[in-house]
């Protein structure tokens, strides 16, 4: 606890001193290639200093690089080998004003994803963070036709010279989806050399191995002129299951706490259930008199439950300490973490060329081309044929009775003393997953190509007494993605399951044996479910079908700039870019012929769907001196203003305008405030225009009413109150304090989705302020501060079941048009309980509104000594409100939560010495609540504690060309901060070794 409150110490300090003017928080603007993100004032060290005059991210107008009035960080390709990073996805989980991404599932059931990751700036969403390559957009890559998100997986480690950071809404300069800001990869376009890179790492327990390697070759030709380079890369992360770690392997939930008395007695309304299992199935097999869950339905032999063993035999099943429907404390049956895999498993493989060629002074030739492949492996959640999902057969326990030949002689004995008349072919039902032996593999593969040429053409000329510089670029990318899977086709497996005896005494399937032959299927094998393991191959492929789709994104990219001073003010010229944008983009994505057909799950018959869209865009950027260079004033040693304003005609969304006004104003030498005031806006993504209808029988969403949900949300005596009127209303749902809804968990519920064609864009306004401390009255000592200030509003909203749910019960009065969407089973069904939502609906609409108050800020300290070089580092990133509303009503706010933490910091401290270069960093997430509202009346552990990690690495160089590095990332083997999953590092411990050969 000390060591956390100095943390927070130094970063409220940070605020204080940043506050103290009435003006927070002018972003880190750039840094030192070998440093954490810090601010880059213009007298830094030498080769920082031939950077002055570039277009920094947020601007296309060529300027002094800690000249931009929005926040800007940069992060420097050295971090790469000092923290043992082996792709630009975790050089962004690195930066605190981006939500980590670490390909790993939440711990409720959700699989860990396709193994892409996307940066997220402030919690605003993915498709809220532009992503640019060298200044340009790039092709999306993620699957179907949904938000433009790049993965950083493709990004070439071994090119990036830097990573720059836009902390703002950036539309104006750069167009739509930069509401919360950008992501810049700036590549080398100067690498000369040959260079070789391989690094290997594991985590303490074996568990988590990674390697990567890289061969990147460069070189200059024409006397200079020219340069090209190329790099190879590949890394490697693996596939990870619940199990391989004890955090991640408690498999614990939240149930109905029996000892519960009411909402202000102190106890919890849930209770902590670990481990959890569902006890209604297992992978042997779960033996049920009626097909249903109650336990008492449960077949018993002398009181005691059934299941069969992977020989075929019928031996005594222990379900637990049942707690309800579907969980049980401890027994035997599907451990509640084993439903699907932890993280997502990454292989990746970069080939890259870039180069330039000076065709004269003043005109240059560049080119680019991107080559990427990713292939992702996660666990999704199996096949199960189970009582919970008895509302169709097809899905539910599989019947059975004395025909059925793979019964041994024990088995029918056994549930003929369960009960006689199973001898005269009375039924039982078997309730089991088939996670392990059913499908040639139970992985689900994600794998995405992406091609990408860009030419282009920069240079300069005088005209009119002027000097003009331009850009002309033209690219095309293309991505193609495929998610593969199996499943099992329906009624091939119930034909496999209907096995009988022919003639010859052979088990064979029932359609070969009838009287009918138009029946017959030459292929069907019988399959033998009692038991793990005992499923034939012939039976595998005949059941098994490969499902899944494959999509493709094509973008082409037209970009002109143009830039000059316009004329002479006394403190300097006024600066101008003219920008013209012409993009075109399709998607499509196609489902495989089994999912089109509806031929596994519930039988939900997918569509081919396919778009395009084109925008011409036109934007005039100004930078205006008002005072400066030699005209100066008391107090104003500079004073300028900037402003930009971009047209956008899209094809299907329409005519958009959008601004943005800065300024910045240097009161004496090494303070200078900042401000910038902006619009901005996104599109709607061709999906949320077009999808076409389907209903698909799925979970429904969290239930605010269910017994674990009624005491949270933004308003929780609102949400109690509404529950309890509707089960007054109704009273046959039962006890409110002890109701479960299944259909939270199990595909339960007819949900209708598509698209909105009426759909306009969202719109944005942002507003940051803030100061940089310069080498002021400290030599090597730089601060800065950044308020930032985001209102959003006609959100492009997807309102999910659950979404519709918690307005419907979170809102007083109740909108009679949000809660009639959804409906409840009034009475039991034999597998559900009355109140079960039993249908609803999911689609998108402009009505969200989000709210962001935060600040980043950023620290170096940077000096020389005797005994080597020091460089200390302090980043953070402060969120004071984060509010987000679907409909536009009703609010949560996630800030103070593990979704969004207040604090957010890291400091990292470098020493150089010659050859040698060591490295410490801490990174800290603050004290915050496990969900909004909560409490220990609705939450047993309602506040998560800090969580603070260490890690240090080292590097030498030898003169030979050969470095040598190792480090040891959280070296304290810190966990997730209890209970949870993602709050800190669920790796632990974990080395890595790394050798870089220079020739």
């Amino acid at each position: 606890m000390k060591s956390d409150a100095v943390l927070k110490g130094l970063l409220g300090g940070c605020a204080i001193a940043a506050l103290l003017p009435n003006l927070v928080g002018l972003a880190a603007q750039a840094q030192e290639a070998d440093d954490a993100p810090v601010t880059v004032s213009d007298d830094e060290e030498e080769d920082v200093a031939t950077m002055n005059r570039v277009v920094v991210t947020g601007s296309r107008i060529m300027r002094d690089v800690a000249s931009t009035p929005a926040p800007v960080a940069t992060y420097g390709a050295q971090n790469f080998e000092d923290r043992g990073l082996i792709s630009a996805a975790d050089a962004l989980n690195d930066i605190t004003s981006i939500r980590p991404d670490f390909n790993q599932a939440p711990g409720d059931g959700t699989a860990s994803g396709s193994g892409q990751q996307f940066p997220e700036l402030f919690g605003l969403g993915t498709g809220r963070t532009l992503t640019l390559v060298n200044g340009r957009r790039f092709v999306t890559t993620s699957s179907g036709l949904g938000d433009a998100q790049v993965d950083a997986n493709i990004i070439p480690t071994g090119l990036i010279d830097r990573i720059e950071v836009a902390q703002a809404g950036s539309a104006a300069v750069y167009g739509s989806d930069a509401i919360a800001g950008v992501v810049n990869y700036i590549l080398k376009d100067d690498f000369e050399g040959l260079e070789f890179d391989a690094q290997v790492g594991n985590t303490e327990n074996g568990a988590y191995p990674t390697e990567a390697f890289r061969i990147t070759a460069g070189k200059n030709f024409a006397d200079g002129k020219g340069n090209v380079a190329a790099n190879l890369e590949i890394s490697s992360t693996p596939l990870v299951r619940f199990s391989d770690f004890d955090v991640s392997n408690r498999s614990r939930i939240t149930q109905g706490n029996p000892a519960d008395t009411g909402p202000n007695d102190g106890i919890p309304s849930v209770r902590e259930v670990m481990p959890a299992y569902f006890w209604n199935f297992n992978g042997n097999g779960v033996i049920f008199s009626i097909p249903a869950p109650p336990p008492n339905f449960l077949a018993r032999l002398n009181g005691v439950p059934l299941q069969f063993a992977p020989d075929g035999s019928i031996v005594p099943y222990d379900p637990g300490n049942i707690i309800g429907i579907p969980f049980a404390e401890g027994g035997q049956g599907t451990r509640y973490s084993d439903l699907v895999g932890l993280r997502t498993g990454v292989d990746r493989y970069t080939g890259n060329i870039i180069g330039h060629y000076d065709i004269n002074d003043n005109l240059r030739f560049n080119a680019e081309f991107l080559y990427a492949k990713t292939e992702g492996e996660s666990v999704p959640q199996g096949a199960p044929r189970t009582v919970l999902n008895q509302t169709d057969p097809a899905l539910g326990a599989i019947f059975f009775n004395i025909s059925n030949p793979f019964l041994t002689q024990d088995a029918i004995d056994t549930l003929t003393s369960v009960n006689p008349g199973f001898a005269f072919g009375a039924p039982f039902w078997l309730s089991r997953h088939f996670y392990d032996d059913l499908f040639p593999s139970n992985i689900q593969e994600n794998d995405t190509e992406t091609w990408r040429a860009l030419a282009g053409l920069e240079g300069d000329f005088d005209a009119g007494g002027r000097n003009f510089y331009w850009t002309v670029s033209g690219s095309y990318a293309e991505v193609e993605g495929n998610q593969r899977s199996w499943g099992a086709d329906r009624v091939k497996f119930n034909q496999a399951l209907s096995a009988v005896r022919n003639g010859s005494g052979e088990i064979v399937c029932a359609i070969n044996a009838d009287a009918d032959p138009s029946n017959d299927n030459p292929d069907c094998a019988p399959l033998n479910p009692f038991g793990a393991g005992n499923i034939s191959q012939a039976a595998t492929d005949f059941v098994s079908v490969r499902t899944g789709n494959t999509f493709k994104n094509e973008q082409i990219d037209l970009l002109a700039t143009i830039g000059t001073e316009l004329f002479e003010l006394p403190a300097g010229p006024v600066d101008a870019v003219f920008t013209y944008e012409h993009r075109r983009e399709e998607a499509s994505f196609t489902p495989l012929l089994a999912n089109r057909l509806g031929l596994t799950g519930t039988g939900t018959m997918e569509v081919a769907t396919s778009g395009d869209y084109n925008t011409n865009e036109l934007s005039a950027e100004f930078l205006v001196p008002i005072v400066g260079g030699d005209f100066t004033l008391p107090l104003v040693q500079a004073l300028e203003l900037s402003g930009t304003y971009r047209f956008v005609d899209n094809s299907i969304a329409g005519e958009e305008s959008v601004w943005s006004l800065g300024t910045r104003w240097e009161p004496v030498d090494g303070v200078t405030l900042r401000a910038t005031r902006s619009r901005n806006f996104r599109a709607p993504t061709l999906t949320q225009l077009f999808a076409p209808t389907t209903v698909t029988v799925t979970n429904a969403g969290i239930d605010p009413c269910d017994a674990d949900r009624i005491n949270a949300g933004p308003n929780p005596d609102i949400r109690r109150a509404n529950c309890e009127a509707e089960w007054a209303a109704n009273p046959q749902y039962g006890d409110l304090a002890t109701f479960q809804d299944p259909a939270e968990n199990f595909s339960i519920a007819e949900i209708t989705s598509g698209g909105n064609p009426d759909l306009k864009n969202e719109i944005s306004d942002t507003t940051t302020y803030g100061i940089v401390v310069d080498h002021l009255l400290v030599p090597g000592l730089t601060f800065s501060a950044d308020r930032i200030e985001i209102d959003l509003e006609d959100g492009l909203s997807a309102f999910t079941n659950g979404d519709f749910m918690a307005t419907c019960y979170d809102s007083s009065p109740q909108p009679a048009d949000i809660c009639s969407v959804f409906t409840r089973l009034q009475v039991a069904d034999g597998s559900n309980p009355p109140g079960t939502v039993i249908s609803g609906r999911s689609t998108t609409f402009n009505a969200g509104e989000i709210i962001y108050r935060g600040e980043v800020y950023y620290l170096n300290y940077a000096f020389d000594t005797s005994v080597g070089d020091f460089s200390l580092g302090l980043q953070a990133t402060h969120t004071s409100e984060l509010s987000t509303s679907v409909t536009g009503t009703t609010f949560n706010r996630t800030d103070n939560t593990v979704d969004q933490p207040d604090w957010a910091g890291q400091f990292d401290a470098v020493y150089t010495n010659g050859p040698l270069r060591m490295t410490y960093q801490l990174d800290y997430l603050s004290e915050v609540l496990a969900e909004e509202g909560a409490t220990i009346e609705n939450t047993p552990v309602p506040v998560i504690d800090s969580n603070i990690t260490h890690s240090i690495s080292a590097l030498y160089s030898f003169d030979s060309g050969v470095t040598l590095r190792a480090g040891v990332t959280n070296f304290t083997d810190e966990k997730p901060s209890y209970p949870t999953l993602g709050y800190g590092d669920i790796l632990g411990r974990r080395y890595f070794a790394g050798l870089n050969i220079r020739f």
